[in-house]
């Protein structure tokens, strides 16, 4: 009863790493990613569809990405999508690929990424403490109820609480790398 608590809120904790690896990625740097458009949308015959399953990527220079459409008829929905997305792009369409070049960054805005990015950082160490409040909810109920031993309990709590602090851990360190790159010139 004990273990699974605790395998759930491991396999939770692993998620919101997970995410928040993504939400870092999802911040642009000074070079051009695919992950940037991971959350684009694109209006695809009456129905929003992710960008990355109508279009093919490629980065030929640093700051150049560009877009293959599968279907070229989607062309105007993809740049209209990218137009209006929070990236920031500008598209132009030569008729069969969509380029997106990506301007310099500024300090001013640079900063202002390395704020979204802490925020996304704090946001993700509150998924983690909320995941670690409800598992050490279950693990008092299993002892308060008799199923396990309070030694028990109090053992799967100390695991419980290095887990916590090793995925934390991990999210600093992603953060620290990611405001690094951020501020990189």
């Amino acid at each position: 009863m004990i273990e699974e608590t605790l395998l759930e809120a491991e396999e939770k904790m692993d998620k919101a790493v997970e995410v928040a690896k993504e939400d870092f990625a999802a911040v642009r740097t000074g070079r051009a990613n695919p992950a940037l458009f991971a959350k684009v949308m694109v209006e695809y015959y009456g129905s929003p569809t992710p960008l990355q399953q109508l279009a093919s990527f490629a980065v030929p220079e640093a700051r150049t990405l560009l877009i293959t459409p599968f279907d070229r008829t989607a062309m105007g929905d993809i740049e209209r999508a990218l137009s209006s997305s929070e990236v920031g792009a500008n598209p132009s369409n030569d008729g069969n690929v969509i380029r997106v070049i990506m301007p310099e960054l500024t300090e001013e805005r640079r900063k202002e990424y390395v704020k979204i990015v802490r925020g996304k950082g704090e946001d993700a160490k509150v998924s983690l403490r909320n995941i670690r409040r409800k598992a050490k909810d279950a693990l008092d109920r299993i002892v308060k109820d008799g199923d396990a031993g309070e030694d028990e309990g109090n053992r799967a709590e100390k695991e419980l609480d290095a887990m916590t602090k090793s995925h934390s851990d991990n999210i600093d360190e992603l953060l620290k790398r990611k405001e690094a790159e951020l501020l990189e010139v």
